[in-house]
């Protein structure tokens, strides 16, 4: 029997493990061993070092906030020419800054002026035409001034709107701020009446006015009279009066009662207070109306009819239906004027219809009184200064309202 012998496996760590070939009773290595050779170790990348490499151009690097050093660098490149063409460029901004600031201050001087010297309740807007403005100054001469004026009383009427352009405009004063007063050289303008403006002034009667033509102007409307609002209507004629007025002839005035009478102002015979035709009618068909009439003397000898006439018709109604309905009677009872007739019979008044209260308004009411209220006669306003002249050149009703044409010269401001 053997004895058993015991393998040491105490080997000096520089010895190797014995090729398979030689010791092919040798027992193999282990698998799991040759996998951890394999594998890395998990401390390698936390213990090594990267080298230090050159900074990429391309990086990402902070913006650089210090504006001055960026300006210095920008027009640190440019030439000579390009910053004395952008040196150029500011000074031209300034000085237009400049004329610009000096041009709003005479526009306001100019009508802060007109304002005091034309007692105006509102600054008129003043307008100064061509640049630059600080030459002209430094001239004293202004090419060219606009102003208008909204709102100007004129008389009854008030004037929607006096436009005027004035060229050659010569300034007075000393320094480029001294402006103490301007004279105009040749000026034109305009004056508008506006139709708006007529029926709120002139309308407290409800009547409007329209334009009719190239100098007609129509009133309707009504108009009260001894408590009774009588429609209106009259044309109006506008002329020229002089070099800075305007005249309206009224003309064709004429107040209906109703369908009863018409009243036309003045002392002529188709003047007065007149029936209408369809008042006659009423008046012939009704033989009570009829009787009453021809017992009036001063309408049965004004319309022509013998004493004999009619006392047969008193006393017949076919004659009275025949005297009354003839043509002849019917236009001389509408060419009467009742008014004359009724200050001696005030009830015929009421059988025609009509309130006799009528008679004593009517007869109050004059041809001139009733021109007058539907009168659009104005005149210019006083201009400022002694100086120079304005005068109307035309004038011509629109839709709008009454376009006056203005002319003149040597109007002078602030002296």
């Amino acid at each position: 029997m053997r004895t058993p012998h015991r393998i040491s496996n105490d080997r000096a760590p520089s010895e190797g493990w014995p090729d398979d070939a030689a010791s092919p009773s040798r027992s193999r290595s282990n698998p799991y061993d040759e996998l951890a050779a394999l594998a890395d170790n998990p401390l390698d990348d936390f213990l090594y070092e990267v080298p230090d490499e050159a900074p990429d151009e391309d990086a990402w690097l902070p913006p650089n906030h210090r504006r001055g050093s960026r300006r210095r660098n920008r027009f640190a490149g440019l030439s000579v020419a390009v910053k004395a063409l952008v040196a150029v460029v500011v000074l031209c901004a300034f000085l237009a800054l400049a004329d610009r600031w000096a041009l709003l201050y005479a526009e306001h001087r100019a009508s802060q002026q007109l304002k005091k010297e034309m007692k105006l309740t509102a600054a008129p807007e003043v307008e100064i035409g061509g640049f630059p403005f600080l030459t002209q100054l430094a001239d004293r001469r202004i090419d060219e001034m606009k102003v208008t004026v909204p709102d100007v009383a004129a008389s009854r009427v008030t004037l929607a709107k006096v436009s005027a352009t004035a060229r050659n405009v010569r300034i007075e004063g000393s320094g480029l701020t001294g402006i103490s007063g301007i004279e105009t050289g040749a000026m034109n303008g305009e004056v508008l009446v506006s139709f708006a403006d007529l029926n709120r002034e002139l309308g407290a009667s409800q009547v409007t006015f329209t334009g009719h033509g190239r100098d007609q102007v129509l009133a309707r409307g009504t108009l009260p009279v001894a408590g009774h609002d009588l429609k209106v209507r009259a044309d109006a004629t506008i002329r020229r009066l002089g070099a800075t007025g305007i005249s309206t002839d009224i003309g064709d005035m004429r107040l209906d009662v109703g369908d009863l009478a018409t009243y036309r102002p003045g002392t002529d015979a188709s003047e007065g207070l007149h029936l209408t035709a369809k008042s006659v009618d009423r008046i012939t068909a009704e033989t009570d109306k009829a009787r009453r009439l021809l017992s009036i003397p001063a309408i049965v000898h004004r319309a022509g009819v013998p004493d004999s006439a009619v006392d047969t018709a008193l006393h017949s109604d076919k004659k009275l239906s025949d005297l009354t309905g003839s043509p002849r009677f019917v236009k001389s009872l509408m060419s009467m004027n009742l008014i004359d007739i009724a200050l001696d019979h005030p009830w015929l008044l009421q059988k025609l219809g009509l309130d006799p209260s009528l008679l004593k308004g009517l007869s109050h009411l004059t041809r001139p009184q009733l021109a007058d209220r539907l009168s659009l006669a104005f005149r210019l306003p006083k201009l400022p200064g002694d100086h120079g002249y304005v005068r109307l050149r035309d004038v011509s009703v629109e839709k709008a309202g009454i376009r006056v044409d203005l002319s003149g010269s040597g109007l002078a401001v602030g002296h």
